[in-house]
């Protein structure tokens, strides 16, 4: 298949439009807040939201956080990247000051790059908040409080799919932050409480005005902070409504239409390539016990997926190929959507778009 497609292979650059930061030295010089809290996991759970949300993505290392590698992201994103030297900071701070928007969650920036933690964020000029002085940790029942702007009724775009429900689970650890400017608070904090015996098992605090997510604009950038380990939890328990949550929020700081859409039953890892003629679309097919461990003990085909791809600019499609499936595909053009329908996936098929 390599020899027959080559020419489809040869990636020229990545199309996604978000980008997931690798921290080595936050892995090696942060032990995490507490016992149980370990930046791997943080990663995992951000990762996992990424794939099963179907939204390309791509790494960027800590080491080359320079304009030509982060420009072509609209989104950066900070799962728990705790461990960031001065100069890190500037070039994010920089790279928002361009344009970029980020989303950083939990302790990010608020150790130096040798894990020593900080008097406050090193980022905290750009998510607009300071540190408390406080980890809290780990929290018994916790909750979320999922509110609607009193002044219009209705309810935040980070809060989709969350109609009906006025609470969700925190999480285990959380930051205690001081807001320096103004923001919406469409997720606030219900209080820690005893989880035993269980007459004392009630809230003793039923709302606060304790905001839990920090939005802001700043020109073309959009900037999302939450304070509390949402990524971590949701690898550990896989609560549905975190990963709501933070796709809603991924959704929003990027604030542009995905490259890519695809639609069908299945999880599957998409990404998206340009190649000097030709743009390609990858579905990895993950719908598998094993998803997020390694070794496939079934392959499951799953389809129909239908899948809508935005077209570089001044580009229109000649044809339009399933590699896997070696045959040529009928497809529709609106504007510069293109959209295909692939019958079925078993491991991997390639949509080649001919430009």
């Amino acid at each position: 298949m390599h020899y027959t497609h080559e020419r489809y292979l040869r990636n020229e650059a990545p199309l996604a439009r978000v980008a997931l930061l690798h921290s080595e030295q936050t892995a090696a010089e942060h032990a995490g807040v507490a016992p149980g809290d370990r930046h791997e996991d943080h990663m995992l759970g951000m990762y996992h939201t990424l794939v099963e949300s179907r939204i390309p993505f791509e790494l960027v290392h800590e080491a080359f956080l320079t304009p030509d590698r982060l420009d072509r992201f609209k989104l950066l994103i900070l799962a728990d990247a705790a461990a960031l030297s001065d100069a890190q900071c500037r070039a994010i701070r920089e790279y928002v000051q361009r344009g970029g928007s980020l989303l950083a969650t939990f302790a990010s920036s608020l150790f130096d790059e040798a894990g020593r933690r900080r008097d406050d964020f090193g980022l905290a000029d750009l998510l607009g908040v300071s540190f408390g002085g406080r980890i809290e940790g780990p929290m018994q029942n916790a909750y979320l409080s999922l509110d609607a702007d009193p002044s219009t009724h209705a309810r935040h775009q980070v809060l989709t799919g969350l109609e009906g429900t006025p609470r969700i689970i925190n999480g285990v650890f959380r930051i205690e932050v001081r807001p320096t400017t103004e923001f919406p608070s469409p997720v606030t904090l219900i209080p820690t409480y005893p989880d035993l015996p269980m007459e004392d098992v009630y809230p003793r605090v039923g709302h606060t005005t304790t905001r839990e997510l920090y939005l802001r604009e700043t020109g073309r950038s959009r900037v999302a902070y939450i304070p509390w380990d949402i990524d971590r939890t949701l690898w550990d328990v896989m609560c549905v409504d975190h990963l709501r949550l933070l796709r809603n929020t991924i959704e929003w700081a990027t604030n542009e239409p995905s490259p890519a859409k695809v639609e069908g039953p299945g999880i599957i890892d998409v990404t998206v390539w340009r190649q000097r003629d030709s743009m390609t679309v990858h579905l990895v097919n993950l719908t598998n016990p094993m998803m997020m461990k390694g070794p496939l003990r079934e392959i499951i085909p799953v389809g129909p997926q239908r899948v809508s791809v935005r077209l570089p600019d001044s580009t229109r499609p000649r044809r339009v190929q399933l590699l896997t499936a070696g045959k040529t595909v009928d497809y529709k053009l609106t504007g510069t959507t293109c959209m295909v329908t692939v019958p079925s996936v078993d491991v991997h098929e390639v949509v080649a778009i001919d430009l």
